[in-house]
């Protein structure tokens, strides 16, 4: 693998497999699926084999894919944390997966479909699978690509227009932190207050000291903590698992999954969702 290629695929990318991204993707899946089988006829088909019009057909091989795509949503709300740090790599390794059980699938369904003898034979499992590889394929190796050029370059420029007014901030409120552990309950000071980082069912503070870094880790979820800071408008969420202190960003560049934030006095770079762009915008240009 050459090495242009495996920078390709450590790319961050954007996660789709949640909210509403994911359905408009069920959604387009659902056309292209039953448009391209239905309308092309891709492979060969043998009609006096068939137990219903081909219309018929076409809809319940689209309806299994749709399926199997619902459980990879499914998958990844039981475990989340393999969504983290996604890129390219995961993300046509995911695709692949299920195109390899999309083609099982359709094997497992051939009874209904076809009146066949032969239909649980080794043979027509291959063709079912490669079928699906040589169509699903295409598209990822398509589809992938283009959505990376077009999400990276947009971003890149947005994030190079964006202007900052910046301004001293005097407020240094000092806010009483409950956690999920009586124990663990502190006072943070805001202005202190760098960026928090989820950590499974903790958080991860860093904290700006006498110009030393100091974290705290502390059993609270990202969720209850920017509530509980919610009278700073200047701390803001740009991620599922990030809460920012806006006087900090020195820096913003763009990729695929949407910004990358530098902060001042931290080696950390910082996540802005493509979903959080919007917010993120209007307090950054605002601060």
């Amino acid at each position: 693998m050459s090495f242009a290629v495996r920078k390709f695929i450590k790319q961050p990318y954007p996660f789709y497999y949640e909210g509403k991204s994911f359905f408009i993707i069920l959604g387009i899946l659902f056309l292209m699926g039953f448009g391209f089988n239905y309308f092309f006829m891709p492979f060969n088909v043998n009609t006096a084999e068939h137990r219903m019009s081909y219309l018929a057909i076409s809809f319940v091989h689209t309806l299994t894919a749709l399926f199997l795509f619902f459980l990879v949503f499914l998958f990844f709300r039981v475990f989340p944390r393999l969504r983290n740090n996604w890129n390219v790599g995961k993300e046509i390794a995911t695709l692949a997966t299920f195109l390899l059980f999309t083609g099982i699938g359709q094997f497992l369904i051939r009874d209904i479909i076809y009146d066949n003898p032969y239909n649980w034979c080794l043979g027509y499992l291959i063709e079912e699978v490669r079928n699906t590889f040589m169509v699903g394929i295409l598209f990822i190796l398509i589809l992938v690509p283009a959505n990376f050029s077009r999400l990276y370059y947009r971003n890149m420029q947005k994030a190079s227009n964006l202007e900052r007014r910046q301004k001293e901030v005097v407020d240094n409120s000092k806010i009483f932190i409950k956690t999920h552990l009586k124990s663990d309950d502190f006072h943070l000071e805001s202005r202190e207050f760098i960026f928090a980082r989820s950590e499974g069912n903790y958080v991860e503070i860093c904290l700006l000291n006498n110009d030393s870094i100091e974290k705290l880790l502390k059993r609270i979820s990202i969720k209850d903590l920017e509530h509980q800071l919610a009278s700073l408008n200047y701390i803001v969420r740009t991620h599922r698992s990030y809460l920012v202190n806006m006087n900090y960003v020195s820096s913003v560049s763009g990729n695929a999954q949407g910004y990358r934030l530098q902060l001042q006095n931290s080696d950390e770079i910082v996540t802005v969702s493509r979903n959080m762009i919007p917010v993120f915008e209007a307090h950054y240009q605002a601060v």
